[in-house]
């Protein structure tokens, strides 16, 4: 049985959550990142199943990551003059600290250093004047505070997704009964 009218459809619906998906990637500003070029999707018609895959999503935890969230290990430890403050993602089944994921602390605090050398982030006095202290050092405090406080969750593919389904849910059906009325032609 060909299924051109939905496979069409389904094509559509999976351009629509990758252009949303990216939307929303680029609203939480990792618009340039690796994660908003690696959004895409397949349609396999080769098999008796209709099948729409998001392999991103299966290849990088850091993509489960930045759409659900990651708890703070403890949001107590911030500092009271911190601009963000409170558990991140209180919902998230991801957590720093767990153990369920290879990394160290001291790796992550190395990147961050990295990150605030590119952003040119660095220490300031009252009146914004730069003070002592490398970007290591910055790169440590930087990596404390998500550490303990987490990552908001952008749930840049889950709404998308689901948005998806909903604009889509009765063109998937509209599209299938043709498919079959077209095969009962033949």
């Amino acid at each position: 049985m060909q299924l051109n009218n939905l496979h069409r459809t389904l094509k559509e619906f999976g351009n629509y959550v990758v252009q949303q998906s990216r939307t929303r990637l680029t609203k939480a500003k990792k618009g340039g990142s690796s994660l908003y070029k690696k959004v895409n999707f397949e349609i396999d018609p080769q098999t008796a199943s209709i099948l729409v895959k998001f392999p991103f999503l299966q290849d990088v935890d850091y993509a489960k990551f930045v759409d659900q969230g990651v708890k703070g290990k403890n949001p107590s430890k911030i500092s009271p003059n911190a601009k963000i403050k409170g558990q991140q993602a209180p919902m998230s089944p991801y957590k720093f600290g767990s153990g369920t994921r290879r990394g160290t602390f001291k790796k992550f605090s190395t990147i961050m250093a990295q990150f605030a050398k590119k952003k040119n982030i660095r220490f300031r006095d009252e009146k914004g004047r730069f003070k002592a202290g490398g970007y290591k050092s910055m790169g440590y405090i930087i990596a404390g505070n998500i550490y303990n406080r987490g990552l908001a969750p952008t749930f840049f593919f889950s709404k998308s997704f689901e948005t998806g389904v909903d604009k889509f849910q009765e063109r998937f059906f509209l599209s299938f009964l043709q498919d079959i009325d077209d095969n009962l032609e033949l």
